[in-house]
């Protein structure tokens, strides 16, 4: 499996944003929307060993993660409002605290917060903490299962990045140039479908 992690710092974790304005009442869900896409999108499918976590950290219910499983998920379009529809209707789910609950085939939501999905996903693979100053990837031997943690179009914050140093994660620069988090993910996957890394 390969892990996906991304802190959405602004997005809204309440379902009440608008699918015209996800870029902006929605607290930049569009950058979350393009990372699930690049996790999952191939040319004629979805990967299938794929598992993107979406920390929606805005908004007075937050947080909130909205869990999607390559392995089970239907309905996924590689365009955003869709994306974000899905999205928005697992955010629009009742969820009480330690629960996760399904809202569609492949995706679910629960009350975790951002330390909460390190620490599980600390269990199951080896985390790679995404940043420019980190070493360099082509010289990174990917562990299996590998766990990608990065930011929206923010840097991780202090806290955020206490806790995913606290495990003792690989650090990886993707490349001598600054590059969105999507872009992050599809380099990423590049990396591992060329070393057929799962």
């Amino acid at each position: 499996m390969r892990y996906f992690v991304i802190a959405g710092h602004r997005a809204l974790a309440d379902g009440s944003f608008k699918l015209d304005d996800i870029a902006g009442g929605a607290g930049r869900l569009d950058i979350l929307c393009r990372c699930v896409n690049s996790a999952f999108m191939t040319s004629h499918g979805i990967r299938k060993d794929a598992e993107v976590y979406l920390v929606l950290e805005g908004g007075e219910d937050a947080p909130k993660t909205v869990r999607i499983d390559g392995h089970s998920v239907l309905y996924l379009n590689p365009d955003e409002r869709s994306t974000a529809s899905l999205i928005r209707n697992a955010l629009l789910k009742k969820v009480a605290p330690g629960q996760e609950v399904r809202s569609s085939p492949g995706v679910s939501v629960s009350r975790d917060g951002f330390a909460d999905v390190v620490r599980k996903l600390a269990g199951r693979g080896s985390l790679v903490y995404l940043r420019e100053n980190g070493g360099d990837v082509r010289g990174f031997e990917f562990p299996e299962d590998p766990v990608f943690v990065m930011g929206d179009n923010s840097d991780l914050t202090e806290e955020e990045e206490s806790e995913v140093l606290a495990h003792s994660p690989s650090e990886i620069s993707l490349g001598p140039v600054s590059l969105h988090a999507d872009h992050c993910i599809v380099v990423a996957n590049n990396e591992l479908d060329r070393r057929a890394v799962r």
